[in-house]
Order: structure tokens, then C-alpha cells, then sequence
């Protein structure tokens, strides 16, 4: 088999390009220390503002040390238990965050504004996620979503 030039040329920035892990970080915008394990995503998304105007999860989801509206904690102590494997109050049916799977987590289809939710994109009215911050949630439960 005879390869082309233009071929012979892309190959090699390809075969280069699979070796590479993309750096998460570097695309997580307002949260550029942000990794994919539970307490980073717990102390730079859940917890912090960012400099978007994006305010704390937790303004919604923590009042007075309990639960919000929805019933979804996302406190310091037991969001993790709120999160993983638990079902969505708010959607029978569906589970907030499931292991290995974050194309069915109900959690990622909130934050993006996926199809097949009940109310709104979160965080409510925005500013939302950016796609570093989405990605790095979205390695996390791909990952198995440890509570590390």
C-alpha cells in the first residue's frame, strides 16, 4: 500500500496526539487548580464562587446546614452521600451520580442542560459551569466517583 504525502505529513502529529492526556486543568477556566476528585470539585465548584459571577452551590444547596429546596445537600459534610447513587428528588427514575457513568448521571445533565430534565439548567440563571469544570466532573464519575 502506497501512503499519500499529505498523509505521510498528518500521520505522525496523529500517532502523537493519542499519547497525550489532555491537561484538564488548563481548560477548568475560574478553577485552574481544580482536579478530578471529589474534594477538589467539593471546594472550588460546590462551595467557592468564581471570578464568572458564578456564585457557591452551596448558597442554594446548604440552608441553615440542611438541605435545600430540592433536598440536595451539598454541604461539606455529606454532599458526597447526597450525590453518589442516590436518587434525584426532583426526576423519579433518574440518579443523581452513577459510577462509571456520566452520560446517565442525572448531576451532569442539570449542569449542562441536557435533555430530559425537570426545571432549569444549574446553577439557577447562571453563570454556568465552564466546559474545563464540566469535563473535570465529568473524568470524576467516569472514574468511578471516589470520595477522594
Amino acid at each position: 500500500m502506497r501512503l499519500r504525502p499529505s498523509l505521510l505529513c498528518v500521520l505522525p502529529l496523529l500517532l502523537l496526539s493519542l499519547g497525550c492526556d489532555e491537561k484538564l486543568s488548563d481548560l477548568a477556566g475560574p478553577t485552574p487548580d481544580l482536579t478530578p476528585t471529589f474534594s477538589s470539585i467539593q471546594s472550588q465548584i460546590f462551595a467557592a464562587a468564581d471570578a464568572s459571577g458564578r456564585p457557591a452551590c452551596t448558597n442554594c444547596h446548604v440552608r441553615g446546614g440542611q438541605a435545600g429546596a430540592t433536598g440536595l445537600f451539598l454541604g461539606e459534610s455529606g454532599s458526597y452521600d447526597s450525590l453518589v447513587g442516590r436518587p434525584a428528588r426532583t426526576k423519579a427514575g433518574e440518579v443523581l451520580v452513577i459510577p462509571g457513568d456520566p452520560d446517565n448521571s442525572y448531576l451532569v445533565r442539570k449542569l449542562e442542560g441536557g435533555p430530559n430534565i425537570t426545571g432549569v439548567r444549574m446553577p439557577f440563571s447562571g453563570p454556568y459551569l465552564t466546559t474545563g469544570q464540566l469535563r473535570i466532573i465529568r473524568r470524576w464519575i467516569q472514574e468511578g466517583a471516589a470520595n477522594n
